[in-house]
């Protein structure tokens, strides 16, 4: 659960960083990428947009999502339902998401990529400026009254919020994460922190628990950019696509930048629109983004192709200079994946055998199913 420009910290506090993008999807015959790492998305993929772990999204290493999977957006989703693609990101095992997905919607893939999100850093906060101003993110707007206006009362848990094991702290989360949270009163701030804790620790194992997480910080601080940040971000890994739009959406609003363009185009193609994947993709904050970011819209892009039956325009928007036989790590196997699975998907299987084999040259983490592309196109695998 990176994506852009402006880089966010992450969410996790441990200062790891997933790409919380979409993931490559493959066919949804195929699998996808090798995600036995995370269970997934809506239970069972892993990837992606760009989310953080354990208090930080893939997304956002810095605070990005893309997700590591995210989000990977690439791969033709054969039947663009609900399940999360793990396109986007080159074909990784998704098991984590689980698995190839094939046509497992729900599950959401590594890309958490995206979560996953890079937006800008510049989230507006609310606290100490003239305005309205709503307390602890959540109430009406004015002044206090009643015992509100004695100061700020302890919120006792809501009937529809997920218990949150004591041993949950709030000083988990990154510390410029926190800091988001100081214009919301003491109380509310912590288990606010503790349910976007929980929310991160969640997203590959149990993403529909993650989700019930950061809907109850949603609900209690939903003024907060990291928090609708956040819903968005578990709302893709559980297949959710509508909804992480929305969230991702308002994220953008308050805090600026072309974040979760990948994430949001691969959420797109999960509603079965990937015409307006598509059109994301030639926007001009598209246009803004370099490297990773950019290779992350662009898998993303290359699948909603691949969803049209578009292959031989899909293989064109991947032919980047990032298409470097010689890079290696996750970002350049995923690339090297997506390229493979569209040179094939367009009949070009033995171009398409070449980028597999340097995909799983370049794979050091073993997090796509590259190996077993290759063992399948040379039939040393029957």
């Amino acid at each position: 659960m990176s994506e852009s420009s402006g880089d966010r910290r992450n969410f996790r506090g441990d200062g790891t960083h997933r790409s919380e993008g979409p993931r490559g999807g493959r066919p949804a015959d195929r699998r996808g990428p090798r995600d036995d790492r995370r269970q997934g998305s809506t239970g069972q993929d892993r990837s992606g947009g760009q989310g953080r772990s354990a208090g930080q999204w893939r997304e956002h290493d810095d605070r990005r999502g893309d997700d590591r999977r995210s989000d990977r957006p690439y791969g033709r989703r054969d039947d663009n339902r609900g399940e999360r693609r793990d396109d986007v990101r080159g074909g990784r095992r998704d098991d984590y998401r689980g698995e190839r997905r094939d046509d497992n919607r729900g599950d959401r893939r590594d890309d958490r990529r995206q979560l996953g999100g890079r937006g800008g850093d510049d989230r507006r906060r609310t606290a100490g400026g003239g305005g309205p101003h709503r307390r602890g993110g959540e109430g009406g707007f004015g002044p206090a009254r009643g015992r509100e206006a004695a100061g700020p009362q302890r919120r006792d848990a809501r009937p529809d919020e997920p218990d949150i094991p004591d041993e949950v702290e709030a000083g988990e989360l990154e510390p410029a994460v926190r800091r988001d949270l100081l214009s919301l009163d003491k109380n509310n701030a912590n288990t606010v922190a503790r349910h976007l804790v929980m929310a991160s620790r969640l997203i590959e194992d149990d993403p529909r628990l993650a989700l019930a997480h950061a809907r109850a910080a949603r609900q209690r601080a939903g003024r907060i950019a990291v928090v609708r940040e956040t819903a968005g971000i578990t709302a893709y890994h559980a297949g959710e696509w509508a909804e992480a739009l929305s969230e991702l959406r308002a994220a953008r609003r308050m805090s600026g930048g072309p974040g979760f363009l990948a994430v949001m185009a691969d959420c797109e193609r999960g509603l079965g629109r990937p015409e307006r994947a598509i059109e994301l993709g030639r926007s001009d904050e598209a246009r803004a983004l370099t490297g990773d970011d950019a290779s992350e819209l662009r898998m993303v892009v290359a699948g909603a192709r691949m969803d049209l039956g578009q292959f031989d325009q899909a293989v064109v928007t991947l032919q980047t200079p990032d298409l470097d036989a010689k890079r290696t790590g996750s970002a350049a196997a995923r690339l090297f994946y997506a390229y493979a699975d569209a040179l094939v998907a367009a009949g070009r299987i033995e171009d398409g055998l070449k980028w597999f084999l340097n995909s799983a040259a370049a794979d050091v983490d073993g997090e796509t199913d590259a190996e077993e592309r290759v063992a399948e196109l040379t039939g040393e695998g029957q």
